[in-house]
């Protein structure tokens, strides 16, 4: 119930009054606005009336002084005014307990506009005819703005209008002819007039608000208590001195399943226990109810199940003791309630807050009550408790490429294999995604602890049948151990996800408990990627530049940008230790960008045959703004786009690959070259080649330096992926040749590009330049 439910008048400001806004309910001031035009329709009459009488005045006043035609076409526009506005008021008989907008209060100022506008003519014009009816005149208009401020007045803006402009022009024509205190005099009048009408207004709109306020009151009230005599869902009771039931009425003896007859005298103990009266086996709600009966205290809200013919319902009694005029102790009386449906609707939404409604495993929240018990118990006994964190592995492999049915399917089937092989000892749960965990209530047993860890990788690494698909995932597992590892559920949280992101790290598919040293390490991160954040803007970053030769002839044909970060703080930190943290942390996207710029501003600094690769991270591919950042570095640096090669590894199909197909595209529509990187060390597809055109094939360096040992793997797989790249168009280059026995293999097995530090280390960019404009006849390492 709002607060105008009090009863108090409903106080309305000048800018309510006149239409120009409204109250914080919209629907009751829109009532309210109803009520004033409703109330100008009943005086609608009495406003023509004055305005026929006094135009009939005016033209008797001027019939001997104005030409007669002009006296007729005044009065027959005047009455048509007035008639219409009385039309329109008269037309509002459906607001008188309807809704009435702010714009049709507003528009009532043109009605009192539109008369003003008409009786301006006397003053203005006619009176110049005949000065000396000037005082008659005058006496007309007074009259006629005493008659508009009763007929208008809870119409406050036709009002204003009306009033203010007949006395506006009466004012004028006194001062035309000099007359300053009648003029004066004039003006204080339709000033009093206005001021009136207002207060009417104002008292008219307070008294019906109030009306209003009174009557919506009433029917709440009158709600309220015939839902409380229909429902039948709450009753009264009432005990005698000795706790026996009295005064039993319909409503509570058919909520027991009795009748008023049959309860009148019983105990209300014996009432309330039903059948476990006999046996003595009552509830704990029902003792601390005869406690309190027995010690006469009141009660509220107490909740206990009653058994009504056979099926068990739940109550919510409160009662207070009674005492009569001596102040003498007469009984209890209370009120009641049946809530068996609301206690299995709060049951339904405790599962539903605790229970994931996917794989119908305790979600987070359940889990973390588990491990704080669990906690609570290791360290109430001097025991331990650990918590498995496990994390699937290539699940978003199979999320993306199937869809998420498939992959929602299954983690239903992860979830009831994980289910098979808990005992009583653990609770698993589902923390969100694809992350699940294990709560052991007793890890005293350290290799029961990895045993479980170990298990569950096997089982989970087993093969799935879901749909049709063979399906191939495995897990991750990471454990901390209380109090070692943590002796709060936060804590031993964090120490698991340590844990579980050292299995990630280390490839999947295996267990690693937590070691303080993750910890340090996470810090490590956590203050390299502080630095990350502004290494960009300090210029800590650097490009250094790897020559790529022409493995016939030596010559130049190339560089790799390789990104460099010296800091300040740190020194030299490795691009296997922060590019990581950058990809994870998104930052990879500016400094990708930076990267391209700056590699190919350098690269225009070069000969016209000299190109320059940038290695993509998986996430700038990814990044919507990517495409649009390398045509704008080939813009700036005004070189042609053949000589920016970018080169991308397999690990970019392994999720959206749509998206990352699209934005290859792109690419190669506006003329960069692509190399596949790293090809045959991931997820090789053949599939990649054939449907993105590559420009080049990079050989790791881990086959070229198995193929100089002998290893018959390295070798055939060289020999393919060149006999591959020949058949495809592509070019081939061998990365970390470093030997001449290197060399010389490598060109005996078709390799088109050699890159090593047998021709050159990366280079500053000084040194690079230099040989870029140098004879490119042969480069040899020093």
């Amino acid at each position: 119930m709002s607060s105008r439910s009090t009863q108090r008048p409903t106080p309305v400001s000048l800018r309510q009054l006149l239409g120009i806004s409204e109250g914080d309910d919209p629907v009751f001031w829109s009532r309210l606005r109803a009520t004033q035009l409703f109330a100008g329709r009943r005086l609608a009459l009495l406003l023509l009336a004055a305005n026929l009488m006094g135009g009939m005045a005016v033209t008797r006043l001027f019939q001997n002084a104005v030409p007669i035609w002009w006296l007729a076409a005044w009065l027959m526009t005047l009455m048509a005014v007035a008639g219409a506005i009385t039309v329109r008021r008269l037309r509002t008989r459906h607001l008188e307990e309807g809704y009435a907008t702010l714009q049709e209060l507003r528009d009532t100022a043109l009605e009192g506009l539109a008369l003003a506008a008409m009786w301006s003519f006397p003053p203005l014009v006619f009176a110049s005819k005949a000065p000396a009816t000037t005082f008659n005149l005058w006496m007309i208009l007074a009259v006629l703005m005493a008659a508009a401020a009763f007929a208008l007045a809870p119409l406050v803006l036709a009002a204003l209008t009306f009033i203010g402009g007949v006395a506006f022009t009466a004012a004028l024509l006194l001062l035309l002819q000099q007359q300053f205190f009648a003029a004066t005099a004039t003006v204080l009048l339709g000033a009093l007039l206005i001021t009136t009408c207002l207060a009417r207004a104002r008292f008219l709109l307070m008294l019906r608000g109030f009306e209003m306020n009174l009557s919506d009151s009433h029917e709440t009230v009158s709600l309220l208590l015939g839902e409380f005599e229909d429902s039948g869902a709450d009753w009264l009771w009432e005990t005698d001195s000795q706790r026996r039931l009295c005064k039993v009425n319909t409503r509570f003896a058919l909520a027991l399943g009795s009748t008023p007859e049959q309860l009148e005298g019983m105990p209300v103990l014996q009432a309330l226990a039903g059948a476990s009266w006999e046996t003595g086996d009552f509830a704990p709600a029902l003792r601390l109810l005869a406690d309190k009966l027995k010690r006469r205290e009141a009660f509220r809200d107490l909740s206990l199940p009653v058994t009504v013919n056979g099926e068990q319902r739940w109550w919510e009694i409160t009662a207070n003791p009674r005492l009569d005029e001596r102040g003498q102790y007469v009984g209890f009386r209370g009120v009641g309630s049946d809530v068996t449906e609301q206690r299995a609707t709060a049951d339904k939404i405790n599962r539903m807050a605790r229970f994931d409604a996917l794989t119908g495993l305790p979600n987070r929240l359940f889990v973390n009550e588990a491990l704080a018990r669990a906690l609570t118990e290791a360290e109430r006994w001097g025991s331990r408790a650990a918590f498995m964190m496990i994390d699937l592995d290539r699940f978003k492999a199979v999320n993306d490429t199937l869809g998420h049915p498939i992959g929602d399917r299954l983690l239903g089937r992860v979830s009831e294999r994980l289910a098979e092989l808990i005992t009583e000892n653990e609770l698993i749960g589902r923390l969100g995604g694809d992350e699940f965990a294990v709560v052991m209530n007793d890890a005293t047993d350290a290799s029961r602890v990895e045993k479980l860890a170990h298990r569950i990788i096997e089982t989970l690494s087993r093969p799935y049948e879901v749909d049709q698909h063979t399906l191939y995932i495995g897990a991750s597992v990471g454990v901390a151990t209380s109090p070692r590892d943590g002796r709060t559920a936060e804590t031993l949280i964090r120490s698991a996800d340590l844990a579980l992101y050292r299995s990630k790290d280390a490839g999947g598919g295996v267990f690693h408990a937590y070691e303080p040293q993750l910890h340090v390490d996470a810090e490590e991160r956590r203050v390299l990627e502080m630095a990350l954040r502004k290494a960009l803007e300090k210029g800590e970053l650097h490009l250094d530049y790897q020559p790529v030769v022409d493995a016939g002839s030596e010559r130049l044909v190339g560089f790799e940008a390789l990104l460099r970060w010296n800091s300040p703080e740190f020194g030299t930190i490795s691009p296997a230790k922060f590019i990581p943290i950058a990809e994870e942390t998104r930052l990879i996207g500016p400094i990708g960008e930076w990267v391209v710029r700056t590699a190919c501003e350098e690269a225009a600094q070069w000969p016209d045959d000299v190109r320059v690769a940038v290695n993509v991270s998986p996430e700038q591919l990814h990044s919507p703004k990517f495409v649009a950042a390398v045509a704008q570095s080939l813009t700036d640096s005004r070189i042609s786009p053949h000589r920016l090669e970018l080169e991308v590894t397999e690990s970019v199909f392994l999720r959206e690959a749509t998206a990352a197909l699209q934005a290859l595209e792109r690419i190669l529509e506006l003329g960069v070259r692509l190399s596949l990187d790293d090809f045959g060390t991931g997820y090789s597809s053949l599939g990649y080649l054939s449907r993105t055109r590559f420009s080049t094939i990079k050989i790791d360096r881990s086959f070229v330096t198995g193929a100089s040992k002998g290893v018959p793997e390295a070798l055939a797989i060289i020999r393919a992926v060149v006999a591959l790249a020949n058949s495809l168009g592509m070019a081939t280059t061998a990365e970390g040749v470093e030997t001449v026995d290197e060399l010389t293999l490598i060109r005996a097995l078709g390799c088109s590009k050699i890159q090593g530090y047998h021709f050159g280390r990366p280079l500053p960019v000084a040194e690079a330049r230099a040989i870029a404009l140098r004879n490119r006849s042969a480069i040899r390492a020093a």
